[in-house]
């Protein structure tokens, strides 16, 4: 009984570190479309606003705009999400070569809030093409969640 646990639990941690890859080429993925999204996101907006200012037949200080842009840029930047979900799938990836014992409990925990930084991610990054593997990260999400109800 116990030398088919090992067996199992071996099998369940190469199919969790599977996932894990995925993951992390997913990201690896949002990570390189984001310069170029934030990039085409700052020139959509500053397009609008001039537009919005000519219409409106006003004028606005360059310094303000540039601003406000900023600002916006800064609230919309996923950075952090992207940092933190890294640290999270490194954890995740040690809890599950370590192998130890209670580390069913760490990794609902870690998945917990790496769906966190996931939901983050796409609700602040505003671009479908990012949404896109944001829907692929969350699915690959729920496959290690309905693994690791399994592991003790």
């Amino acid at each position: 009984l116990n030398a088919a646990r090992g067996e199992e639990g071996r099998a369940m941690a190469k199919e969790l570190l599977a996932h894990h890859r995925q993951l992390s080429d997913q990201l690896g993925a949002v990570r390189e479309k984001l310069p170029a999204v934030m990039a085409n996101y700052r020139g959509r907006l500053l397009d609008r606003v001039r537009q919005a200012v000519a219409d409106a037949g006003v004028t606005v200080e360059p310094d303000h705009l540039i601003r406000e842009v900023a600002l916006f840029a800064d609230r919309t930047d996923v950075a952090e999400e992207v940092s933190r979900l890294t640290a999270h799938l490194e954890q995740f990836a040690e809890v599950v070569s370590a192998g130890a014992e209670g580390a069913g409990r760490r990794l609902e925990f870690v998945v917990q809030e790496m769906g966190r930084e996931t939901n983050t991610l796409g609700s602040k990054a505003g671009d479908v093409s990012i949404s896109r593997v944001v829907v692929e990260m969350k699915a690959t999400l729920e496959r290690i969640r309905e693994l690791i109800q399994n592991v003790e």
